[in-house]
């Protein structure tokens, strides 16, 4: 077989990263499938080389996302992290950012703030963090 292969390091949490990616930010969701996933199974290492291992043959990556501005300002940029094990021709999928509020969003619906998905958690901060920006943007 030739490529690497995709595995996870904790697949039922990864899985539930990307359903919930898939509801809240589709265009993060079909880059990351059909563009990025074909990508590394090539051997084609997209995004950030965040470090490398060379006793152990690793490297790790970080890869940003597509994601609405507003989105990224108020609940961080979205990426995915993984690790590429090259002698077993691996590449580990390891978490999705911002875990916080995906997993939120898979265990409840999220409701939204002016377009914006805003957590139960921390409402009155979200909001106050929309308001900010939409404020600084009109000016």
């Amino acid at each position: 077989m030739k490529g690497y292969v995709l595995d996870y390091f904790n697949e039922n949490e990864f899985k539930k990263l990307e359903r919930a990616l898939k509801k809240y930010n589709m265009l993060a969701f079909k880059k990351l499938n059909f563009s990025y996933y074909p990508a590394l199974r090539n051997g084609n290492f997209v995004g950030e080389l965040v470090s490398t291992n060379k006793k152990e043959g690793t490297a790790k990556y970080e890869l940003q996302l597509p994601s609405d501005k507003m989105f990224a300002a108020v609940h961080g940029k979205v990426k995915l992290y993984y690790t590429v094990y090259f002698k077993e021709e691996t590449v580990m999928l390891d978490t999705i950012t911002p875990t916080e509020i995906l997993l939120e969003g898979h265990m409840s619906e999220l409701t939204t703030y002016k377009g914006i998905m805003i957590s139960k958690a921390n409402a009155s901060k979200d909001k106050f963090k929309i308001d900010l920006l939409s404020m600084l943007q009109n000016k």
